[in-house]
């Protein structure tokens, strides 16, 4: 015989929320509770959930009722199977966060690696400051900006670094959720069609996703030292004189495209984006099915010495005055 049992009623309705969410530790995410009314701090692995008492599904978790048999109302908050990260020689498990180093806080999801900066203050003072200055600062991690005012004072701030660059740094909320979209990664190839790829969960389900889009930094075929202008030692941008078609696997793009590349120089520097954007393209294939892919657009490259790994993922994070122009 089978013994009988009420099984617990934890979602109670209509909802009774207090007038000011929890705060929770740090590192743990304030999400909607599983009755869908009111905003808890999620549960962390190894903890007790139920329907109401969500687990931390930023971090990977899921609620594992098969411990509570046959009543399945109380589980413990286990980690999804995913595949883990390698950085730096280190190798975390899916959904583990970690810190690398002082300056960032990483989280593996599902093979990606997504870094959220721990230095916010890492934009230059306004541009009234003449020549700004970035220093190390005794007993402290992040460096901090300095105006040296020895120097003749600029009118304009630099061409390269867009207004939006001394903005407030908020939040995005949205449906309970703290959005959040790491920078995309460097194309996996300095020439030629490659991959970058970001972390993100502005989506409705506020999960955590690894997004993907193409990039061409600039044609293998092309030798573009021989349009580097006499007595210049470097070429920022490169445009080819006639539209193309993007070609995927046989399919070709529906319509036509003139793309901007990153140049080259003759000496040691190196040439990178530092204001793009991602476009939606439509390809069509010979046997009349269509897709889409996003691309990276690039408007304007900058050279300049610091010639990185291109899968260094903090490189846009640290050296670039607005890292959101990358994320974008």
């Amino acid at each position: 015989t089978t013994e009988s049992y009420t099984r617990t009623q934890y979602c109670k309705w209509p909802c009774e929320c207090p007038r000011s969410p929890p705060r929770c530790a740090l590192g743990v995410s304030l999400v909607t509770d599983g009755c869908d009314c009111c905003k808890a701090c999620a549960r962390q692995r190894g903890e007790s959930c139920t329907e109401a008492d969500t687990c931390d599904f930023h971090r990977g978790l899921y609620c594992d009722y098969s411990r509570d048999r046959p009543r399945y109302e109380i589980g413990v908050c286990a980690q999804i199977v995913g595949v883990g990260c390698v950085l730096n020689g280190v190798r975390y498990k899916n959904g583990e966060t970690f810190q690398p180093n002082c300056k960032y806080n990483c989280t593996c999801i599902n093979g990606a690696v997504g870094c959220v900066p721990m230095c916010t203050n890492s934009r230059p003072p306004l541009v009234w400051c003449p020549n700004p200055r970035l220093i190390k600062m005794a007993g402290r991690c992040c460096e901090q900006w300095v105006c040296d005012d020895s120097r003749k004072i600029r009118k304009t701030s630099p061409r390269h670094i867009s207004s939006a660059a001394y903005d407030g740094e908020d939040e995005a909320w949205q449906k309970n959720c703290i959005v959040h979209t790491s920078p995309w990664s460097p194309c996996s190839k300095t020439c030629g069609l490659g991959i970058s790829t970001r972390i993100s969960n502005d989506n409705e389900q506020c999960r955590l996703l690894k997004e993907s889009r193409l990039c061409n930094m600039r044609p293998c075929e092309v030798d573009i030292t021989q349009h580097i202008k006499p007595g210049k030692k470097c070429l920022a941008v490169y445009s080819a004189n006639e539209p193309m078609n993007y070609t995927i696997s046989g399919c070709v793009s529906k319509s036509p495209y003139r793309p901007k590349y990153c140049g080259v120089c003759t000496d040691n520097r190196c040439c990178t984006p530092y204001k793009s954007k991602t476009i939606e393209v439509r390809f069509q294939c010979p046997d009349g099915t269509e897709f889409s892919w996003k691309i990276l657009w690039i408007n304007a490259c900058f050279c300049n010495l610091n010639c990185r790994n291109p899968n260094d993922i903090f490189a846009d994070l640290a050296h670039y005055y607005d890292y959101s122009e990358i994320a974008n």
